[in-house]
């Protein structure tokens, strides 16, 4: 097998190593930040604990540790480490690792096979996986950053336990900086303030901390750095969002539920976190206007209106002026009254039409332009609600034989108060009609 694959046989260079790579873990003891998969009664540590580790993926944000982890793994389990990329490696290089890892249990040894970017291969390569999971040739530990439920394939996932990393906390980061001091032989020339803004510019990244260090350590400064000073010379790493993936759909999903709940605060902060990170802002006035029909509704009909205006805004202002116009839509939207009940009556009367398939109207409110139509009876019986009593004539409009649905219930809120005392007075009055 070609040593591009097989990490155990890289020579060891004596050119200076990264920080990052200088304080590697040794063992599962040293890592920092995910007790949650690593404790003594989380899945890692039970596994361990009862000599009983199964295949493995790995969901969570860059920089947490998701290769340390395995590579310890496969030291704890005596198991030889194989590391491959699946942005570079396709089928040929996998039936040489596959090939490989035959030969190695033929002679006693396991294989702890770990695939970085495993949600990259597709359904033909990820299946690939399967003969040589299921016969024990590798023991597979993937690693994904986007939700494995979407990513792979279902027979993937039923032979591997999933565990999620979770991006590393401030107290985690600063515990990771001074285990990078201790390396460095000094610490940070910075005060409090310059030291916890450093940290949050990782972002939860425990990689990017690192590097960060690296550069702070290599400047020749007298005295301590202030937030600005820091700030001056390292730019702001830039928050992690990617448009077409997990984060994509968790922040318009969090965005979505700070409206429905009613918090402008939240909402704002959402709306803002994916204007920073790059988001259209015309797929987020397509989605406040969505908010509007789905969460708001008749309970305040202007708010569909006020989504319009701002989207319009936008397009004949253009960026930045026009977002703060979908920032007062936002607003507007976590302060309206909410109401799904449209969208569940809407709901409700697709399933009844689905499931009554193409029964006709009832005859009495069908056109007769021919005289045989006529003949038939359409349009016998129709009466005019403008000459009924009341403007309301209580006739009956679903087909004949089936019974009355009941889809539009209306809340007690907002502009919805209304309208359900305008049902109330109609159902009173075809009660009396029918009578």
């Amino acid at each position: 097998m070609s040593d591009l694959f097989d990490t155990a046989s890289v020579t060891p260079s004596t050119a200076p190593r990264p920080l990052a790579d200088r304080l590697r873990p040794k063992k599962l003891a040293e890592v920092i930040g995910q007790d949650q998969v690593l404790g003594p009664d989380a899945p890692l540590g039970v596994m361990l604990s009862s000599g009983s580790l199964s295949s493995l993926v790995f969901w969570g944000p860059p920089g947490v540790g998701k290769t340390t982890i395995a590579r310890l793994l496969a030291d704890e389990t005596d198991l030889h480490f194989v590391q491959i990329s699946a942005i570079f490696t396709g089928m040929p290089e996998l039936r040489k690792v596959f090939e490989a890892a035959k030969m190695r249990r033929q002679n006693g040894k396991g294989t702890l096979l770990f695939v970085d970017e495993i949600h990259r291969f597709n359904k033909a390569q990820q299946d690939g996986f399967l003969p040589h999971m299921e016969d024990g040739t590798i023991l597979l530990v993937g690693a994904t950053t986007e939700n494995p439920s979407f990513e792979l394939n279902a027979a993937v996932l039923s032979r591997a336990q999933v565990l999620v990393l979770k991006r590393l906390e401030l107290a985690d980061l600063e515990r990771l900086a001074q285990r990078a001091e201790g390396d460095i032989g000094k610490p940070l020339p910075l005060d409090g303030p310059a030291r916890e803004a450093l940290l949050e510019m990782a972002d939860g990244d425990g990689r990017a901390l690192l590097n960060l260090i690296e550069q702070v350590a290599a400047w020749q400064v007298t005295g301590k750095l202030d937030r600005d000073a820091l700030s001056t010379r390292l730019m702001k790493r830039a928050a992690k969002y990617d448009k077409s993936g997990d984060e994509h759909y968790n922040l318009i999903s969090a965005l979505h539920k700070s409206v429905r709940g009613s918090d402008p605060d939240a909402a704002l902060y959402w709306f803002a976190r994916m204007l920073t990170g790059g988001e259209d802002p015309r797929f987020l006035a397509r989605r406040i206007t969505r908010m509007a029909v789905e969460d708001i509704g008749l309970a305040d009909p202007q708010a569909q209106a006020v989504c319009l205006q701002s989207w319009e805004t936008y397009e004949r202002l253009g960026s930045p002026e026009g977002e703060l116009a979908l920032a007062q839509a936002v607003t507007y939207l976590a302060l309206a009254p909410k109401s799904n009940a449209g969208y569940a009556g809407y709901k409700n009367a697709m399933a009844a039409a689905r499931k009554t398939g193409s029964e006709p109207p009832p005859k009495h409110i069908m056109n007769a332009p021919t005289k045989l139509m006529k003949d038939q009876g359409y349009g016998d019986g129709y009466a005019y609600d403008h000459d009924a009593e009341d403007g309301f004539s209580g006739q009956n409009y679903f087909p004949d034989g089936m019974k009355r649905g009941v889809y539009y219930t209306p809340v007690d809120r907002g502009f919805e108060r209304e309208l359900k005392k305008r049902l109330d007075y109609f159902a009173k009055l075809r009660a009396k009609r029918g009578s």
